[in-house]
């Protein structure tokens, strides 16, 4: 039986993010990190949630979505982790070897313009604070 659609309305910008299994690295290469940006920027051509802040870090992401229509997180979502999982078992041939992501991926509703300021700065702040940077702005991802 599938699971059911989460609602996300529209016009609330939402700060979504998902796991590796066991918080093992899903990005080891720099070619894993572009292949992951490479499909976020084809899915915004088919669905055209507003992309506003994201971080790629080396077993998790997070992304600050604003979607114009009820209905556009979940879809996007669907079709960005279901193309990332697809490339990432092929390019590491890893196909029928499991699951790449923990679970679905969370979705938390940003409450206010402060709100929304502290979560872009949380995002962008992560590698800071996973000690993969000196400097928040020299992480690449």
């Amino acid at each position: 039986m599938p699971r059911k659609t989460r609602f996300f309305p529209e016009n609330y910008v939402f700060h979504v993010l998902n796991r590796a299994v066991a918080r093992s690295k899903i990005f080891r290469t720099d070619n894993d990190y572009e292949a992951f940006e490479a499909i976020l920027a084809e899915m915004q051509l088919r669905i055209p949630v507003r992309l506003l802040g994201w971080c790629v870090m080396p077993n998790h992401w997070h992304l600050l979505l604003w979607p114009s229509e009820a209905g556009q997180i979940s879809e996007y979502m669907r079709l960005v982790t279901v193309t990332h999982v697809q490339r990432w078992h092929a390019a590491h041939r890893s196909k029928g070897a499991g699951a790449l992501y923990q679970g679905r991926f969370k979705a938390f509703p940003v409450q206010s313009d402060e709100h929304y300021w502290k979560v872009l700065r949380y995002i962008e702040r992560n590698p800071l604070k996973a000690n993969l940077v000196e400097k928040a702005e020299n992480w690449r991802w």
